[in-house]
């Protein structure tokens, strides 16, 4: 990163989210919860898009500068070192939508769907509808994923307990400020801003990758979204991050449309015109199916320890190895 500067729009939207959260989370008693809800929802959301950005090395030079910035868990459950680890794996282009290598997959092979019992069959087809996702999603991604973490730390992995020692750290200067500065419970805090956070976050990753035969196909862009678009950091053109991840964000929408035609003929025009146009297709649709289609129906035989079921638990899997 030689001769990149500091990235300054990076660093103002760290001011803002950071400072947005502790003036709603201060003053939540005097705003109404129709206002604060959607308020709370927005931070939250927006504070996993800034870590989503400095994963990719911005908004500094500095490795450990960003690691701050990113570090601090406002949603309590998902410490930032598994978060970097887990998403860069997921880069790995060749192996997206892979429900084995790709950490972020929704896919099932057709052995873990057939150790589903059929009720959790269908809890994951739910959830593969965009109303699913939002309502249901963050207590599947959240469960998981601390299921899966207490199995990794019962097996004896040291560095990850290393890792959860650190966020444990990290999470007592955010309960004490909200506990006991602003004076809110737990369970508001958990379920005003923790929860609608993710939800909302989660409709971003909707969308974004669709198993295809071609690996330029798997990734889709969302466009005219100015709003939404500002709150994922543009990452609703998605193509464009998987084709240049180390770009800023505020750099996206021009890149986008200066390369729109090849990007789109790139991606096999996999294309949506702005998020309703999303939840008009899948709001209680699927997405696509359950099991990859890159696994033929006789595969069997997973190894259930290593191949843990679900998109997080999966990731973690190979931290401290």
């Amino acid at each position: 990163m030689a001769g990149r500067g500091i990235e300054w729009p990076t660093m103002g939207l760290t001011a803002l989210v950071y400072g947005g959260w502790l003036a709603l989370t201060y003053f939540h008693s005097d705003i109404p919860l129709v206002l604060l809800l959607p308020a709370a929802a927005w931070f939250m959301a927006w504070h996993m898009s800034l870590q989503h950005e400095v994963i990719h090395d911005h908004p500094t030079p500095f490795r450990w500068v960003n690691d701050f910035i990113g570090f601090w868990p406002l949603g309590l459950w998902l410490p930032y070192a598994i978060y970097r680890h887990s998403h860069r794996c997921h880069h790995q282009n060749d192996r997206l939508t892979d429900p084995i290598d790709d950490p972020e997959s929704y896919y099932l092979t057709p052995a873990q769907a057939k150790r589903l019992r059929h009720r959790f069959v269908h809890f994951y087809r739910v959830i593969d509808t965009l109303a699913g996702r939002v309502v249901l999603g963050p207590l599947h991604g959240i469960l998981v994923f601390l299921a899966g973490q207490a199995w990794r730390l019962m097996t004896g992995n040291r560095k990850l307990l290393g890792i959860w020692a650190l966020h444990a750290a990290g999470i007592v200067p955010i309960l004490f400020w909200v506990l006991v500065v602003c004076d809110m419970s737990l369970w508001s805090y958990l379920l005003v801003f923790v929860y609608p956070g993710f939800a909302l976050a989660l409709v971003r990753s909707f969308a974004e990758h669709r198993a295809a035969p071609a690996t330029a196909h798997r990734t889709a862009i969302v466009e005219n979204a100015p709003v939404l678009g500002l709150l994922f950091l543009y990452n609703n053109l998605h193509v464009v991050h998987h084709d240049k991840p180390g770009l800023p964000w505020y750099a996206i929408p021009a890149y986008y449309r200066r390369h729109r035609e090849r990007l789109v003929a790139g991606n096999g025009g996999l294309v949506y015109d702005g998020y309703l146009d999303v939840a008009d297709r899948f709001l209680f649709r699927p997405h696509d199916r359950l099991v990859h289609p890159a696994y033929p129906e006789e595969v069997t035989g997973y190894d259930s320890s290593d191949r843990q079921l679900g998109h997080v638990r999966r990731a973690v899997a190979t931290v401290g190895e």
